[in-house]
């Protein structure tokens, strides 16, 4: 881990909220409390980290003004302010939010704007390194850096329990404007405590027991887990992450999803779980991906935790719509688009219940009964599909070929515990897609991490192209999908 080379001023910023008051813990911050719990105490996994640069345009920061306006940010939301109430073992954990209090601020000069950012990014892995006290610190951490007597950059690390990654933007974009501007406008028109009050009535029960009865379908529908048998020794640490950069899969993923008038994100979706059943011999896939659970209005600026499981269920076979055996990956699509919409309805619900739904289906086939597959398209918004004619078939292909020459893959973390067996994440980098697959090396060793990545550039590709894989085919596409130069 890097470290901080400039000198650092500890600052305590005081804050003065509209309110105070306590309730308990919304579903998404309820789920996220679970995996937190799971995976103690290496729970800085979900730490959320962000820097805002602000020497790349507008008035100068000063460090007066920068630390006034992460004190109005304290003020404008909620969550920042709030703590987790721990309960006793067989109850249930709450939020308090205070009026008033004061958030530490680590201020860190540098010589230059190179420096700067360098110090920025040691700050930055430094405050993300280490668990939340999740009853006494506030869910977020920040610290500046500066050259002379402006501000360069600001660092922001968040706990899950009070911010998902949209939340994160929220704050980032909030905290730019309070700098540049003294104002971000309206505050939110939501809280979480007030959404938790809402979720805990009873037409908030009565949501989630309609969203729970698709969970239960689904699981009634698809294998018991994706991943039923370990087949390797484990690796010490035991989870290993590996990362696959590709302008290719970015563009053909929008070739793709435009061609067969689905989202991007079901593309990537898809061709995730087909990849998962074929290696393990599913004809059904489940896949549990993250929904941010923002379509209301209302919720869209809220800085909470609001994202939870959903339950993406396929039915290979049915589904393809063919009987000959000789479907496609694509001829999915158009069914894999309604069953994601189904799994995002599905994807506000109290986990408590949702223990007590596993719980009962696990007595009844005397097995666990959970997936243990997830999927996170982290990004906001997805890739505009470029203006004008589309290419031909031939000229994609060249494109893509081309693109490919530049595909880079790395095996960047590992981790002692993660409570699951497979956890596919998308983001963006420059005009690549970034996917990066932690996994239960049990499972799925290092190998067969790298392997799944390269298929899945692979199936992409090819569909975007016009030779979409074989169903029948997909089992086979791990061994063959990685250049010859890059396979171990």
């Amino acid at each position: 881990m890097a470290e901080t080379v400039g000198t650092a001023t500890p600052t305590e910023v005081g804050f003065r909220g509209e309110r105070a008051g306590s309730a308990p813990l919304t579903w998404g911050q309820r789920a996220i409390w679970h995996a937190i719990r799971r995976t103690a105490p290496n729970d800085h996994y979900f730490n959320i980290g962000r820097v805002l640069p602000l020497a790349d345009r507008g008035r100068p920061a000063s460090v007066a003004g920068t630390l006034d306006a992460l004190a109005r940010l304290m003020e404008r939301h909620e969550a920042l302010r709030t703590r987790l109430v721990l309960s006793a073992e067989d109850g249930e954990s709450s939020q308090r939010l205070a009026d008033t209090g004061s958030l530490p601020v680590t201020t860190v000069s540098a010589t230059g704007l190179p420096e700067a950012a360098a110090e920025a990014a040691a700050l930055l892995d430094r405050l993300s390194a280490t668990r939340f006290d999740y009853a006494a610190e506030w869910p977020v951490r920040a610290a500046l850096v500066t050259v002379g007597d402006r501000v360069t950059h600001a660092v922001l690390v968040l706990c899950h329990l009070a911010a998902d990654g949209h939340a994160a933007e929220v704050l980032v974009r909030d905290l730019r404007l309070l700098v540049r501007r003294g104002s971000a406008g309206r505050p939110p028109a939501a809280t979480p405590l007030d959404l938790a009050r809402d979720q805990h009535a009873e037409g908030g029960r009565r949501r989630g027991a309609a969203a729970l009865a698709h969970w239960e379908a689904g699981f009634r529908a698809a294998p018991p887990t994706m991943f039923p048998e370990p087949y390797a020794e484990p690796r010490t640490p035991r989870f290993w992450t590996g990362r696959i950069v590709s302008a290719a899969l970015a563009r053909a993923v929008g070739a793709v999803a435009a061609a067969h008038r689905v989202s991007g994100s079901t593309v990537l979706l898809t061709a995730s779980a087909v990849l998962v059943a074929a290696g393990e011999g599913h004809r059904t896939a489940a896949v549990m991906p993250i929904v941010g659970n923002r379509t209301a209005g209302a919720l869209r600026d809220l800085v909470s935790t609001l994202s939870q499981d959903g339950l993406f269920v396929l039915d290979l076979a049915e589904e393809s719509g063919r009987a000959d055996g000789e479907a496609a990956f694509t001829d999915l699509l158009p069914a894999a688009y309604r069953a994601a919409l189904r799994a995002y309805r599905a994807a506000v619900y109290d986990p408590v219940e949702w223990d007590a739904l596993g719980e009962r289906l696990c007595a009844e086939y005397g097995r666990e009964v959970h997936p243990y597959c997830c999927f996170n398209d982290m990004r906001l918004v997805e890739r505009a599909v470029p203006e004008g004619p589309p290419p031909t078939p031939q000229e994609l292909a060249a494109e893509l070929t081309e693109a490919r020459r530049r595909t880079s893959f790395g095996f960047p973390a590992t981790q002692d515990r993660v409570a699951c067996r497979y956890c596919l994440h998308i983001t963006e980098e420059g005009d690549a897609l970034a996917v990066s697959l932690t996994a239960d090396t049990a499972y799925l060793p290092p190998e067969a991490i790298r392997a799944h990545l390269y298929a899945m550039e692979e199936l992409i590709v090819a569909s975007a192209a016009g030779s979409p894989p074989l169903l029948s085919d997909l089992g086979a596409l791990p061994a063959t999908a990685e250049p010859e130069g890059e396979r171990p």
